[in-house]
């Protein structure tokens, strides 16, 4: 019996492109391992499938045992690693860096240690001007060592200027580290609960915050260290939902490669990331002419024919490009005319399944339900509602679950499906009695949709604006602001009390955006 598996080495086979494929048997024939053809008929078979199957694997390449195949595998697999790093090394500054330390290696194995410390100077010089001063402090280890062994002509004043030059280089990593793992932990922190929902939650936040930041000279820090700096700012005041200093320091962090353009393409995902966050914060701002403008410069680039294209930096390009094309459609209230990226978003979702983690995927549905519902298509909302509602992880963003839940609850109203809206009511009443911290606009849903049956026909109008009455006034409080940026329910309010509908209702509302 076939197994069919999600196998590590046919993914990386599946994965190469034409000309990675053709330069690794280039590679391998230059090899000259008396096993080559063997690992290439291996590689031939898994490259001639659209999903591993062993049975297949070893028919196809018969001069491979089955008592084998593990073996062959993880050559092959080696053997494919090998090929790339030396493809891609052209492209990878850092790839190169570190070949030049196997080289200064190789001299100093050999007794060469003039030449081996004038290539780890070229390491240490390449490694510093390219922000990357882990590899640099790697160099500068290795020519103490030669140093405190050897003479080697060069030692007078060397001494004090490598020491002063590994305490400098290891503070700096140091404070990298300690920023990155404050910017990572507030991330971490986001995708479990989402914003702050209360005063607790903002206390624990800022306090953790506050621990975990350390305080820096920024006129004396490198381009990394501030990266991660204003990176750690932008994930705290996002979560706290002070959206005015998100949007300062996502400003900052673009400001940072505007100002050292070269870096665009050396970290061009982090540049990615930088111009995201910054839209994130003008879409929550409603700043709708600065978000056309950052979009824009995010799809400029994207275009750009200097960049250096990757599996991640197109995954990223993709993920946020469509996300805030999105957001975009929901500022101008064209839901319908949004639905025609659609079929191209799932088609790009369904080619980077394997690159996309859980919670961005189910963000995207919830974006396209959000374009479903607006349309007034509200059975194919329900349909990527579902998607979401079904997650295995229900502590996988507990707050994105809960809407997705009103949402769908509405969707049914919408639906006219009475039969299953009773269901729909105790499925929202458990999941909202098991969360943690439920906030009074969910409630106040709750309860309204939960009497709708009580309701006449001829009293839904003066409901309608009963309930936006009291959502109004809890939107005033700003930690009730979270519910707000998931479901405009405002708007839905408006269009049932008008009679027309809901995107017409936020068109209204985008005239008036500066």
């Amino acid at each position: 019996m076939s197994t069919k598996t999600n196998d590590p080495v046919f993914q990386l086979v599946k994965s190469l492109t034409k000309s990675e494929k053709r330069h690794f048997r280039l590679f391998s024939k230059r090899q000259g391992v008396s096993d080559g053809l063997k690992f290439l008929q291996l590689f031939d078979a898994m490259d001639s499938q659209t999903q591993y199957d062993e049975e297949k694997v070893l028919a196809l390449a018969p001069s491979v045992k089955k008592v084998q195949l593990a073996n062959m595998k993880a050559n092959l697999y080696k053997q494919l690693l090998s090929s790339l790093r030396l493809y891609h090394a052209n492209q990878n500054l850092d790839i190169q860096l570190h070949e030049q330390l196997d080289y200064a290696r190789v001299l100093y194995n050999k007794g060469f240690y003039q030449q081996s410390l004038k290539m780890l100077e070229k390491v240490k010089t390449g490694a510093l001007q390219a922000e990357m001063p882990h590899i640099a402090l790697t160099a500068i280890d290795f020519e103490k060592l030669i140093e405190s062994q050897y003479i080697t002509r060069s030692l007078e004043g060397k001494a004090e200027a490598l020491s002063s030059e590994a305490v400098d280089t290891a503070l700096h990593v140091s404070q990298i580290h300690a920023l990155s793992n404050a910017a990572l932990r507030l991330y971490g922190l986001y995708i479990k609960v989402g914003h702050a929902r209360n005063v607790e939650d903002y206390n624990s936040t800022t306090a953790f915050f506050k621990e975990n930041l350390p305080v820096i000279d920024l006129a004396r820090a490198g381009f990394t260290e501030r990266l991660y700096y204003y990176q750690a700012h932008v994930w705290y005041n996002y979560i706290v939902q002070d959206f005015k200093a998100c949007y300062r320091y996502a400003q900052k962090w673009v400001d940072l490669f505007e100002d050292n353009p070269e870096m665009k393409y050396k970290q061009d995902m982090l540049y990615i990331k930088g111009l995201h966050n910054l839209l994130l914060a003008l879409y929550n701002m409603l700043y709708y002419s600065k978000f056309k403008e950052v979009l824009q410069k995010l799809e400029d680039f994207a275009a750009d024919t200097n960049r250096r294209s990757s599996p991640n930096s197109e995954m990223l390009l993709f993920l946020f490009i469509y996300t805030n094309k999105i957001n975009n459609y929901f500022l101008e209230g064209k839901f319908t005319e949004g639905l025609e990226i659609i079929p191209e978003l799932l088609e790009n979702l369904n080619r980077f399944k394997s690159h996309l983690d859980p919670h961005r995927r189910l963000m995207f549905y919830y974006k396209i339900a959000s374009l479903y519902f607006g349309s007034g298509d509200y059975h194919h909302a329900i349909k990527y509602l579902q998607k979401i509602i079904y997650y295995k992880d229900i502590s996988l963003r507990e707050d994105l679950q809960c809407f997705a839940r009103i949402l769908n609850l509405i969707a049914h109203y919408e639906a006219g499906e009475d039969e299953v809206l009773e269901y729909q009511i105790r499925s929202v009443y458990r999941f909202l009695g098991k969360m943690n911290n439920q906030q009074q606009m969910q409630v106040e849903i709750f309860r309204f949709l939960r009497s709708l049956g009580d309701v006449t026909p001829g009293e839904l109008k003066d409901a309608f604006a009963s309930l936006k009455e009291k959502l109004m006034t809890i939107s005033l409080d700003p930690y009730e602001k979270r519910p707000f940026l998931y479901l405009d329910i405002i708007s839905w309010l408006e269009s049932k009390i008008e009679s027309i509908p809901v995107q017409e209702v936020i068109k209204r509302k985008h005239k008036g955006m500066k």
